[in-house]
């Protein structure tokens, strides 16, 4: 397992839709297991592969509270079937926006389906958290980031900061 480097904001990889994945072979399996890696060691609770540059419909999440007894998922394909209307505002954080954490407002509850690596398609609802998470990771599959849901002052503020950071980066100052 390989950890990769994670895209960072304001790169325009972000806002690429995503491909679906057609078969599953051992380099997506061998993505996935990066993926993980990754994840865990930024730390997160959610991956989707455009964040390590690759535009396919992968996603990997975590968000069980021990070390010890991780609970990973890897979800191909997914995608949200329905919605609550009952909303839930969770703090947001994203690993392709460093140390930028914001009150995001979303559905509480999802059903949502995705293919595992044995090729099995399953469906499952899910709340709090992990409601947010898959929310958040699917998104990303659609080139939206949560800083979307934010006021325009608040998004715009946003990119200055990580694009002067960018350029700082770039001219090695």
């Amino acid at each position: 397992m390989t950890i990769r480097p994670i895209v960072i904001l304001p790169d325009l990889k972000l806002r690429l839709v995503s491909e679906p994945v057609k078969e599953i072979t051992d380099a997506i399996r061998t993505l996935t297991d990066d993926m993980l890696e990754t994840m865990y060691d930024a730390p997160g609770v959610g991956l989707a592969a455009i964040q390590i540059g690759v535009p396919l419909r992968i996603v990997t999440v975590d968000v069980s509270k021990s070390e010890t007894e991780r609970q990973p998922m890897v979800l191909i394909n997914p995608e949200i079937l329905w919605t609550s209307e009952e909303k839930r505002t969770y703090e947001e954080g994203c690993l392709s926006i460093p140390e930028y954490y914001e009150e995001v407002e979303r559905p509480d509850r999802v059903r949502f389906r995705y293919m595992n690596l044995d090729g099995k398609i399953i469906e499952q609802e899910a709340g709090e958290l992990m409601a947010t998470c898959v929310q958040h990771e699917i998104d990303h599959l659609n080139g939206v980031l949560f800083i979307d849901y934010l006021s325009k002052l608040k998004r715009d503020r946003v990119m200055t900061k990580f694009k002067k950071a960018a350029k700082r980066e770039a001219s090695g100052a």
